[in-house]
């Protein structure tokens, strides 16, 4: 008995040591998970309101309330007793080589962050980055999916994507279509002037303001180039190229109007 009467009072130390704190900790635990979602729920409201894209917002949400939730159960450990200092060093130690093995995710993760945050292209652009060209079909957090003229799918890292220029070709509403029209140094520039400008005025998919531009760009070699400059609608760009392409060779031969090729004069000597 006198055993049975010595464990129980050690259980009852115990208890009145441990209990309070184990109380503690449960109450840190239920309280600070409650806080957590409070701040996950704050967090997404605050981005959803500064236009924030969803994929970014999902994504913050759960790495904030998952790190606020790993420094409530180190308090809570704290709270009871437990010695968490070396569980905080091991814990660090471990995200420091999780870190160096993921550093390549990480950069496009950061890159992906950056691209959503300041839009330099958005769903169905069509952009050139990365090596590669393509309309965008997903910005992820991790890459980018374009689709090429071609059809072809192709997946660009986000780090790789924002490592050099982006040429974003329908940011804007309009373009210039820039097209280059030879024609022999015989021709009477004004009438071939005169020409181009009934081609450019007969389209109604070319915009007046701006207004278009022709004028001699170069003496060339063997012959003399005119810088044919309309601007049209962003969706009108390789419509009105081909079609201007095919209209200028069209009207020219129509009209009379040589457009040379590169010759070279051979001549020949006889030698007795």
């Amino acid at each position: 008995m006198p055993d049975v009467q010595t464990l129980l009072t050690k259980i009852m130390d115990w208890l009145t040591l441990y209990g309070l704190r184990l109380v503690g900790a449960i109450a840190l635990l239920i309280v600070g998970r409650i806080v957590a979602g409070i701040f996950r729920s704050i967090l997404k409201k605050l981005m959803r309101k500064s236009k924030v894209d969803e994929t970014l917002i999902s994504f913050v949400a759960s790495v904030s309330y998952t790190t606020l939730m790993v420094f409530i159960i180190i308090a809570a450990l704290g709270a009871i007793g437990v010695q968490t200092a070396s569980f905080v060093a091991v814990l660090g130690a471990a995200g420091l080589a999780v870190g160096l093995a993921l550093q390549g995710s990480l950069a496009n993760f950061a890159s992906g962050v950056l691209m959503i945050i300041f839009k330099p292209f958005k769903v169905g652009d069509y952009v050139e980055g990365g090596g590669t060209a393509g309309s965008v079909e997903e910005i992820g957090i991790f890459t980018t999916t374009l689709n090429s003229p071609d059809n072809k799918k192709i997946i660009v890292p986000n780090a790789k994507m924002t490592s050099d220029n982006i040429t974003n070709y329908s940011a804007r509403e309009q373009r210039r279509v820039d097209i280059v029209a030879g024609v022999s140094y015989k021709e009477n520039l004004d009438n071939v002037r005169k020409v181009l400008q009934e081609i450019l005025s007969s389209d109604e998919r070319i915009l007046q303001d701006p207004a278009p531009s022709i004028g001699v760009l170069e003496l060339a070699e063997s012959c003399v180039k005119f810088a044919v400059r309309p601007w049209v609608k962003t969706a009108d760009y390789w419509d009105v190229y081909f079609y201007l392409q095919e209209t200028i060779k069209k009207r020219f031969d129509k009209e009379g109007i040589s457009i040379p090729f590169p010759q070279q004069d051979i001549h020949l000597h006889k030698i007795d």
